[in-house]
């Protein structure tokens, strides 16, 4: 299997990062961690990154390694003026966006991998349990484990799952109703927070179109610039033509796909 689908397993959880670095013209290293190589189950990498996830990110020793906790770092330290909303109430309803964006990840991580990654290269017993045995996250082993032990995850997981994400899109379509950003008038760092995981479903061919507000927001989203550097430029060529085939060949021969489970099935 081309080792670029193993690729796009982890690029989406970087994207934030790179949309930030690239918008306010930062300059930053890239370490790619190879995810089938299992580098992130490393004694070296799980010193730096305790749950052995990806990203890390490093400042001049400061170490952080959450996804939002990344992007509101780099806002206070490097941003002028910052992605943060001025006003107290619109801040405090900012936080509980990235709150849910954080939240998401759970289910944008079981989605990803039944609906897009299912074409990796499987692995072998002995590879997993190698990797059981190397990390310390019990969580991602048995994750891991279950996923490579089926063709697919148990219906009622991916039901609650896309359930979820379809409710949580559907809070994104009404605030972005009556404004061009989540927040307001103005780019903060809530919408960043969600862009990653609305291109990642646009990837698998979920239905946008039932949201026609967060579709057009999406729009914008694609249009800065600092999109087409952290994504565009950088993920594997092809990549999103190879997603398409597959998600179409799957739901013509097996009549698996997102629309045929949760509330998107209703």
């Amino acid at each position: 299997m081309d080792k670029r689908w193993d690729q796009a397993i982890w690029m989406d959880r970087l994207i934030l990062r790179r949309s930030m670095l690239h918008f306010f013209q930062i300059d930053f290293v890239a370490n790619p961690i190879d995810i089938p190589k299992n580098e992130h189950a490393t004694p070296e990498y799980q010193a730096i990154h305790p749950k052995g996830l990806v990203p890390a990110f490093v400042d001049n020793g400061t170490l952080v390694i959450e996804s939002c906790d990344i992007i509101d770092y780099i806002d206070q330290k490097y941003t002028s003026p910052p992605l943060r909303p001025s006003d107290p109430a619109t801040d405090s309803k900012m936080g509980e966006m990235l709150a849910a964006a954080d939240k998401a990840q759970t289910d944008l991580k079981l989605l990803s991998h039944e609906f897009l990654f299912r074409p990796r290269k499987p692995m072998s017993e002995d590879e997993v349990e190698n990797f059981a045995d190397l990390h310390n996250n019990q969580t991602l082993v048995e994750f891991v484990k279950e996923w490579q032990s089926s063709d697919q995850f148990p219906k009622e997981k991916l039901d609650a799952a896309v359930s979820r994400t379809d409710a949580d899109f559907k809070i994104l379509d009404a605030a972005v109703k009556d404004q061009d950003w989540l927040m307001g008038a103005d780019m903060t760092l809530a919408d960043i927070a969600w862009m990653p995981n609305v291109h990642r479903m646009m990837l698998m061919d979920w239905p946008l179109d039932r949201y026609p507000n967060l579709s057009r927001w999406f729009d914008r989203v694609k249009a800065r610039p600092s999109y087409q550097k952290a994504l565009v430029e950088w993920q594997p060529e092809g990549l999103e033509e190879r997603f398409s085939n597959y998600v179409e060949d799957r739901k013509e021969t097996s009549g698996v796909h997102v629309t045929a489970f949760g509330t998107l099935a209703a």
